[in-house]
């Protein structure tokens, strides 16, 4: 056994022997696989001047990589502070990235070149992050350094597309009409860090810089700002900003101005096409906490209210308290009324009831009929409230993901409350200043009034049906 097994392994090297030797042109010859992907960014290997150089009187920067790199968008990245009146230009080939400054420089003044997210690698775009140099036309570099944070006032979340604005100048307007001395970016969670700052006194504001101006310039903007300036010093507070943006006041029409403010068919509008429209009925089930809505394809130039009826029960039995409404764009009829639950409902819409922008109108009258939910379809949530500050007229608000569901005004550190949908939802506390049960923005010029702030719960709320839902809440 043993001599066949020597003779066998022997005559297997033998074989492999005299292909390798004598059979080359008979051998799949396989490329070597490609290794790990790069994932490594950059590493600068110097930069002349060197980082931190002081006495600086160049107009040129050269940084050098240990490989070939890519500038992308250097205009939306690069942040010079103090903030320049003329953007350097930076070229790049191969290793080399070069700042070419074009704004004059101010004497003893620390300066920061902040890239952002430009520098990458050219091949697999591999981004250096946080990449900064900082040099000083003074014989010393500033070493203060502010920290802080700005959040959504209305929803206690961050928006990192946002920036942070230093001005030097008291004045309100400076932010309106004058660039900031220094910016800094927003991380994913809000915070900002400025570093390399002398010894002034600023003011802090936050925005959002969709058009690249770096100054507040509508109400529609979001913005924050600091109630007083900030004296720098060697240890200083973190600073807490809540932004806030104005919204477009919703413009509800009565149906009696809809009716005499249409606007007139177009020559030649097609008139043999019928109405279009889609209800907000789900399933053929009206819930008992919501409107039913009436969608329109195209405006309404015309409405007659008299032509919308609605019934109850199989014996069609009207609905006396009933409400109609339409939106400013007259692509919306809303119809609001207390449902009663597990109820049959008739909507009759008449043939002549309504007219779009087209001449569309329906063919015939036509009836829909649906059936309101039972308060069995819904949850009942109780909530026990833990450090509830209800000096600050704390709110109740249960969102989900088409925002604001309902809010809810405490009185007291318990909540119970019937008839909620079922569902997940996120729970915020907002103080509710001046108790009108919504959330209202603050007001820079003049009144300096901040912003109604939110509180976030840092837990999921879940309602199911026919159950009571309970949970023991801090409120931080």
């Amino acid at each position: 056994m043993r001599n066949r097994i020597f003779i066998s392994a022997f005559s297997a090297l033998a074989l492999l022997f005299s292909t390798v030797i004598n059979g080359p042109g008979c051998a799949n010859i396989v490329p070597p696989q490609g290794g790990p992907r790069d994932t490594i960014p950059p590493v600068l290997l110097k930069s002349n001047p060197g980082d931190s150089a002081v006495n600086f009187t160049g107009n040129k920067i050269v940084f050098t990589f240990d490989e070939f790199v890519d500038v992308q968008d250097i205009q939306g990245n690069l942040l010079v502070s103090p903030m320049a009146k003329i953007n350097p230009v930076v070229d790049f080939k191969l290793r080399e990235v070069t700042v070419k400054l074009k704004d004059s420089l101010e004497a003893n003044t620390t300066y920061t070149l902040d890239f952002g997210k430009a520098l990458k690698d050219i091949t697999e775009g591999n981004i250096i992050k946080d990449f900064r140099y900082t040099f000083s036309t003074g014989a010393y570099i500033d070493s203060l350094e502010l920290r802080g944070s700005v959040l959504m006032a209305e929803t206690a979340k961050p928006d990192s597309t946002m920036i942070v604005l230093l001005h030097t100048s008291k004045d309100d307007s400076a932010v309106a009409k004058e660039k900031p001395k220094y910016i800094a970016r927003l991380d994913g969670k809000g915070n900002f860090h400025f570093k390399n700052l002398p010894s002034k006194t600023f003011y802090i504001y936050a925005l959002k810089d969709e058009g690249g101006m770096r100054r507040y310039l509508n109400e529609k903007q979001a913005f924050a700002f600091a109630d007083s300036a900030i004296i720098m010093q060697l240890k200083n507070e973190p600073i807490s900003l809540f932004a806030y943006a104005k919204k477009e006041p919703a413009v509800q029409q009565s149906l009696a101005d809809f009716a005499s403010t249409g606007n007139k068919p177009k020559p030649g509008a097609a008139t043999d096409k019928r109405l279009k429209f889609q209800s907000s009925i789900s399933n053929n089930q009206q819930d008992l906490l919501g409107d039913l809505e009436l969608k329109f394809e195209t405006p309404l130039k015309r409405f007659d209210s008299t032509g919308l009826r609605l019934y109850t029960d199989s014996t069609y039995e009207p609905v006396t308290e009933l409400v109609m409404q339409t939106d400013s764009l007259a692509t919306t009829i809303t119809l609001r009324t207390p449902w009663k639950e597990n109820t049959l409902y008739n909507l009759i819409l008449d043939k002549e009831f309504a007219e779009d922008s087209s001449g569309r109108k329906l063919f015939k009258t036509d009836t829909i009929s649906f059936v309101s939910k039972k308060k069995t379809d819904y949850g009942t949530l109780k909530i026990r409230f833990r450090q509830l500050n209800l000096d600050k007229n704390p709110v109740l608000q249960l969102i989900n993901s088409q925002g604001t569901v309902k809010s809810f005004p405490l009185t007291g550190t318990e909540f119970n409350q019937t008839l909620i949908n079922p569902g997940d939802y996120e729970a915020r506390i907002l103080s509710d200043e001046n108790k009108n049960g919504t959330w209202d923005p603050g007001q820079f010029f003049g009144t300096r009034r901040q912003p109604e702030k939110v509180t976030l719960i840092g837990r999921k709320i879940t309602v199911k049906p026919n159950w009571t839902n309970e949970y023991d809440i801090d409120v931080q």
